[in-house]
């Protein structure tokens, strides 16, 4: 797969597929619009008419279906037919599923995928999720021949007809984004640790002409950055806080999203146990989401000021760790009683919302982060969870969920009710809830908020993407079984993968 270079096209052109494999995918009621004049030259001569059309008539999707068409050289998939309210239209998740198992091997292959135009961004960004970039088996570093993948859509609906070049270069910025995003999460510590991620944070500043602002080490203690500085502090590589910033002429309002960067969690002083540390290394993927989708909405030419804000530290354990009972001081100016170092996500982020409400001038403040392993009880596996205090903002990240793939749905918001779980006699506040059972993804949220204000004027979303995002094949570590969480209860900062690229460029474009 990471030798895999993804290419949309308007036409990907005729080949027997013996030549170049092809996949064929769509829900069964759109492939039956494609005209055999269509897909012609890309089955003849091992594929008839008579031949696909028997192929169609066998699918029967529930949820999925598929059917050979010659050897395995050319496939037909059928999507769902109908969706769920809270689902993509576009049946995304099963996009990737399908492609993962149905499309045939070889070294130029072509993917035929059949939508609506409203499906066309979901589609695109579910095909590149079957592609992930890292690799360390020892077999690929013997295959250092280039493969490829081409992409046509074949739109249908009241919207249909080709194509337009810009339209493909938004898929393609967006995919490869989503793909970037991945890469950084699946790569362990040993090669992703917070120099290596600062390296990919000015790699892509370097591409769009940006230089990163970044504070490290003991700077951060001496500006004040307690939440960054006390849990990178134990680890060999110093933490940091970077940002990119966009400012075009003529922007209207700011904008930052701040992404949460544990490039490794062991918990620290509370440290994780053998069935919850493995896995740790996708920690950073709120991190990842914000680098892919920064340069996916650069690349597009965003309008307004755009700040991406990545809060990066190797959560570690070492004599200078942070102990519970600790307390720091935030960039807020806020103080924090640690009574759970494995509740670290939260202190880095709050450092981050902060700067960006009083450095950055932010009118629009986007944290995401894999923060809670109860994210997964309360939203699931496909839903990232959001906590905002604009009802209109958390209908748009539904909307941009259901648009992208990159689904998501709401937790309560409610802080005169769950802010006091963090209620410290010696600090202004706890950094771990006193009830589990309280609502704590909601209340970790908030946590976040509360130091940018709870009255702040301007717009604050919280995504918390623990369990949605992940790519359960290419992860390490096996579920815990506790309660049904991916992790033990009493751990509050998970970590997932590879980072939902899709869900902020969507925001951005829609």
């Amino acid at each position: 797969m990471a030798n895999v270079g993804l290419q949309f096209q308007a036409s990907a052109g005729d080949a027997d597929p013996q030549s170049r494999p092809l996949l064929l995918l769509g829900q069964l009621h759109h492939l039956y619009r494609v005209p055999w004049s269509h897909v012609r030259g890309k089955l003849l001569p091992r594929v008839t008419e008579e031949l696909w059309q028997a192929a169609l008539s066998t699918l029967n999707p529930s949820p999925t279906d598929s059917c050979p068409l010659y050897l395995n050289y050319a496939t037909v998939a059928a999507l769902p037919s109908r969706v769920s309210r809270h689902n993509s239209p576009s049946a995304a998740h099963f996009v990737t599923r399908l492609v993962r198992t149905c499309l045939p091997p070889g070294t130029h292959r072509c993917i035929l995928m059949v939508c609506e135009r409203s499906d066309a961004f979901a589609s695109a960004c579910a095909l590149a999720r079957a592609f992930p970039l890292f690799t360390q088996r020892s077999a690929a570093s013997r295959r250092p021949e280039k493969k490829t993948v081409t992409v046509e859509f074949f739109l249908v609906g009241q919207d249909n007809g080709p194509v337009e070049v810009s339209t493909l270069q938004c898929l393609t910025s967006a995919t490869e984004g989503v793909r970037l995003a991945a890469r950084i999460v699946d790569t362990p510590c040993n090669e992703m640790d917070t120099d290596t991620f600062l390296e990919e944070i000015k790699k892509v500043g370097k591409e769009l002409g940006i230089v990163p602002t970044v504070i490290r080490d003991e700077e951060l203690k001496t500006r004040g950055f307690g939440g960054i500085y006390g849990v990178g502090k134990a680890a060999l590589h110093p933490p940091a806080l970077a940002v990119l910033s966009h400012t075009p002429d003529r922007a209207t309002q700011t904008i930052a999203w701040v992404g949460k960067g544990i490039v490794y969690d062991t918990g620290g002083l509370s440290m994780k146990g053998k069935t919850t540390m493995p896995g740790m290394k996708r920690d950073c993927g709120g991190a990842a989401a914000v680098l892919g989708a920064f340069r996916a909405a650069v690349k597009q030419g965003f309008k307004d000021t755009l700040h991406a804000v990545f809060c990066l530290a190797e959560n570690s354990v070492g004599p200078s760790a942070t102990r519970p009972d600790d307390i720091h001081l935030l960039y807020s100016g806020k103080t924090v009683e640690i009574n759970n170092t494995d509740a670290e996500g939260r202190l880095v982020l709050a450092d981050g919302v902060s700067y960006a409400c009083k450095d950055l001038g932010a009118d629009i403040i986007l944290d995401i982060a894999t923060l809670t392993g109860a994210q997964g009880i309360a939203t699931g596996k496909y839903h990232a969870a959001v906590l905002t205090n604009s009802a209109e903002w958390e209908a748009a990240c539904m909307k941009a969920g259901r648009q992208c793939g990159d689904l998501v749905h709401p937790l309560v918001y409610c802080p005169e009710l769950h802010f006091s779980e963090f209620t410290s006699a010696v600090a202004d506040m706890k950094n771990s809830v006193a009830d589990r059972d309280n609502s704590p993804s909601s209340c970790a949220g908030l946590f976040i908020a509360s130091h940018i204000g709870f009255d702040w004027p301007g717009v604050w979303v919280h995504l918390d993407i623990a369990a949605p995002v992940h790519a359960a094949v290419r992860w390490t570590r096996r579920r815990g079984t506790r309660r049904g969480t991916p992790r033990s209860a009493g751990s509050c900062d998970a970590a997932v993968p590879p980072g939902a690229a899709g869900l902020f460029t969507s925001l951005c474009t829609d």
